[in-house]
């Protein structure tokens, strides 16, 4: 159902594993529409003949769900795939906490607003212009840490809670767009420990096997996004497609 996009949205658009899947789509659907969000301007994917829609906006703040509903009102077609990339795990002066004492509530707030209200602002901005017969397919990255059941190791506090609430967030999403939608796929998708700026500071402890290729994390993105159905619906997936629990 969803395995030909004729438009997709990527938001959070100038990091590396979003460039990559950009990149994948484009290989795949050269012609694609493709329509891109981030705090700065991307550069164009080589080999794309489409259409190239571009806005430079901050997720995280509330004003820009209105900057969003003008821009797609300046391009009237719904996209067919959302994949919001946006996160943040760390930055110059904070990281994952090992205990209580390293929590700090302006990086707690900050994860929240960049890890959750991203991608709140964005289905706000969208929901308007979805349209009840066109199928549409929602995909957070997330993260396998973020899974209240699957944790069993504690700490990174913040980026945790903030992964947990993203989760939630998804599945209050997929129950309200199926209410909606006649097909909607709502899904948030664990990529795996991949190659870019993010998982930086951490890839000295990882064995070289379970550090993957932006390249490789793209394409087993979206061979998972190509075989969704309604039926996946509100799931929190691994990169291979299997189900994680929440």
């Amino acid at each position: 159902m969803f395995e030909n996009p004729q438009t997709v949205l990527i938001a959070g658009a100038s990091g590396g594993l979003a460039q990559a899947i950009g990149a994948e789509i484009v290989r795949r659907h050269p012609q694609i529409t493709l329509m891109t969000l981030s705090r700065i301007t991307v550069d164009m994917i080589p080999g794309h003949t489409g259409e190239r829609h571009h806005l430079s906006v901050s997720l995280e703040e509330a004003e820009s769900i209105d900057i969003i509903e003008n821009f797609m009102a300046e391009h009237s077609v719904p996209p067919d795939w959302v994949i919001n990339c946006c996160g943040i795990l760390h930055d110059d002066f904070h990281g994952p906490e090992k205990s209580l004492s390293q929590c700090d509530d302006h990086w707690l707030i900050q994860s929240m607003q960049i890890n959750v209200l991203s991608h709140l602002h964005l289905a706000r901005a969208l929901d308007g212009f979805l349209q009840r017969r066109l199928p549409v397919l929602w995909v957070s990255l997330s993260a396998k840490v973020g899974s209240i059941g699957d944790n069993q190791l504690g700490g990174w506090y913040s980026y945790r809670i903030s992964k947990a609430a993203l989760n939630m967030l998804v599945k209050n999403l997929s129950i309200e767009w199926a209410r909606k939608l006649e097909d909607s796929c709502v899904v948030a998708i664990h990529p795996g420990t991949t190659d870019t700026s993010l998982s930086k500071p951490f890839q000295s402890n990882l064995h070289p096997d379970k550090l993957y290729a932006p390249e490789l994390s793209a394409k087993r993105i979206v061979d998972v996004l190509s075989q969704l159905s309604t039926a996946e619906t509100g799931q929190l997936l691994f990169w291979d497609g299997s189900q994680l629990p929440w």
